[in-house]
């Protein structure tokens, strides 16, 4: 071939490339002012980043960005990206919700602000900046330097059945007495606390925000207040101590979702130790900008804890014995890892893979995958549910977002009376008839239910009611109840979303989170476990967005 017939070759390639491309940037996003951008960027972070991504690349949920595309085998696309929706396709998903477990926003956003976010979300993401060690000691603060903190508990609570309450939209925690159901503090954290963690002591609450923002609650103190605080990051989710014995207390930890990293500090200030990076290739060999970490719990056998990264599919198991030479175990298992919780052994640690519909278990005695189990649409089972069954022997339940089922998976048991179990071990053994949005179940040693809410389902008075079950008799409810008319509080137009059951120590109340609109009286329900009746409604004006409660007993003992 001559040099003239390569040339132009050469040419229309280049050509034809730069049209693809032409085309493509003239294929934007609707036009936006500056202060619209600045709005539905922050109503993002709010109420979308968790589930879509800072970067938009999907993980519980879809992807949204504008040129996104999905093939099926044969090369043709069966999902497009947000400016192929268009933006009345947009709204209306913003607005109703779908059945794969997105909540309707039409009574959250106003018109307005459904209209922007469909805009938004048709346009380019934006890359956030990173964020340094040095931002994050700069970010430290000791508010009440160890040496004086109380030598004793300073006030005349039952701490043990004490409930750290996140007021979501606030950016508060509320103490409630477990015995009194009185508000006994109302401390001001990061915004919409993610969870509550418990020192091994049982004496420190560690709450991280959505906003990266971790806080140090002293319980011993005569009001319980922050003593120490540091933002990890822009966006976060999880937090635990080390909780290994020597190690009690000693270090914290907290994963960012942005910048995909994980924090050490100093477990009574909070100082930071070191910052580890958590990007790098998934379990599919591709690298991924954005590896979010997801749940983090500490090990009880070895000083180590589990830190499970979301995109990647990658679990770590992070040894703490000499943070300073810093060695880590890598686990593959499934995208896009989430929460999960330990067996009743508490050898083993099972997290959702939820993009893969799959349970990841770890043996964080051998340091190895144990199993990794299918199982329903999207699961999310928090930290699940943990009970012996009349046939299968010890289970372990997770709940669904896309599915109309709860999956029980049958655990290794070192007793001898559940040896004749062991051929379930890792298999799913039954699927109980629920509804899909379901986002908790609960249980606890010392009762005969499990709890299950549906938070998420896309009818109204599915979304404010739970489902309680026999565990003597799995077949069907014992009652489905719902929370907001035992309330009493008057209906409104936006759902009061029935969410987290929550035992007391004991195992004898469950409190049910009734989380309205922000405008809106939110309370929680008490129920008394045995007789399935109303024991109480906590209501107050400052009770706003109640959303996860965390029994300081069951917390610091990982009771579920």
């Amino acid at each position: 071939m001559n040099k003239t017939v390569v040339g132009m070759l050469m040419m229309t390639a280049m050509a034809a490339a730069m049209g693809s491309a032409f085309a493509q940037e003239a294929a934007k996003g609707p036009e936006m002012t500056a202060a619209e951008k600045e709005q539905a960027k922050k109503i993002y972070f709010e109420r979308c980043a968790g589930c879509h991504g800072v970067l938009r690349k999907g993980a519980t949920g879809k992807n949204l960005e504008p040129h996104w595309s999905k093939k099926d085998k044969d090369g043709n696309v069966t999902e497009g990206g947000t400016l192929k929706l268009g933006q009345q396709r947009l709204e209306k998903i913003i607005g109703y919700g779908t059945d794969g477990g997105m909540v309707n926003f039409d009574d959250i956003l106003t018109k307005e602000e459904l209209s922007l976010m469909a805009k938004y979300i048709q346009n380019t993401p934006d890359v956030p900046p990173e964020y340094s060690f040095k931002e994050t000691l700069d970010s430290w603060k000791v508010i009440v330097p160890v040496k004086d903190r109380p030598t004793k508990q300073m006030n005349n609570y039952n701490l043990k059945n004490m409930f750290s309450v996140t007021l979501r939209d606030t950016g508060e925690v509320a103490l409630i007495d477990g015995d009194t159901k009185e508000i006994r503090s109302i401390v001001k954290t990061g915004y919409a606390v993610h969870i509550s963690r418990l020192s091994a002591s049982g004496r420190y609450v560690y709450v991280i925000g959505r906003d990266g923002r971790l806080s140090l609650i002293d319980l011993w103190m005569e009001k319980p207040a922050v003593v120490a605080e540091v933002k990890i990051g822009f966006d976060a989710r999880s937090v635990d101590t080390s909780k290994f014995k020597g190690f009690e207390d000693k270090y914290a930890i907290a994963g960012s979702y942005w910048p995909p990293q994980y924090v050490i500090m100093d477990g009574d200030t909070l100082k930071p130790r070191k910052v580890v990076s958590t990007r790098g290739m998934t379990v599919d060999g591709e690298y991924h900008p954005e590896p979010r970490v997801a749940s983090i719990v500490a090990s009880f056998i070895k000083p180590e804890w589990v830190v499970n990264i979301k995109e990647t599919g990658q679990i770590l198991l992070v040894d703490y014995s000499d943070i300073e030479n810093l060695k880590t175990t890598t686990i593959a298992s499934a995208k896009f890892l989430h929460d999960g919780g330990w067996d009743a052994s508490k050898r083993y640690f099972l997290v959702a893979a939820n993009a893969s519909n799959k349970i990841a278990a770890v043996d964080t005695k051998t340091g190895k995958l144990a199993a990794l189990v299918d199982v329903a649409k999207i699961p999310h089972p928090g930290r699940g549910a943990n009970f012996t069954h009349p046939k299968f022997g010890p289970v372990w339940a997770t709940g669904h977002l896309g599915a109309d089922v709860l999956t029980l998976i049958s655990t290794p048991s070192d007793d001898k009376k559940n040896a004749k179990f062991k051929e379930y071990n890792w298999k799913v053994v039954q699927e109980i008839k629920h509804v899909p949005g379901n986002l908790f179940v609960k249980t606890h040693p010392k009762s005969k239910h499990l709890w299950a809410d549906s938070a998420q389902n896309s009818d109204k008075d599915l979304a404010e009611s739970v489902s309680v079950w026999d565990m003597a008799d799995l077949s069907k409810p014992t009652r489905v109840i719902n929370v907001a008319k035992d309330s009493g509080l008057p209906p409104t137009k936006a759902v009061k979303r029935a969410v987290h059951p929550e035992y007391s120590a004991d195992g004898k109340e469950v409190w049910i989170s009734l989380w309205g609109g922000k405008t809106d009286q939110s309370a929680i329900v008490v129920y008394d476990d045995a007789t399935l009746t109303v024991k109480k409604v906590i209501t107050d004006p400052k009770m706003i967005t109640p959303t996860g409660k965390f029994n300081v007993y069951n917390t610091q003992h990982d009771i579920y």
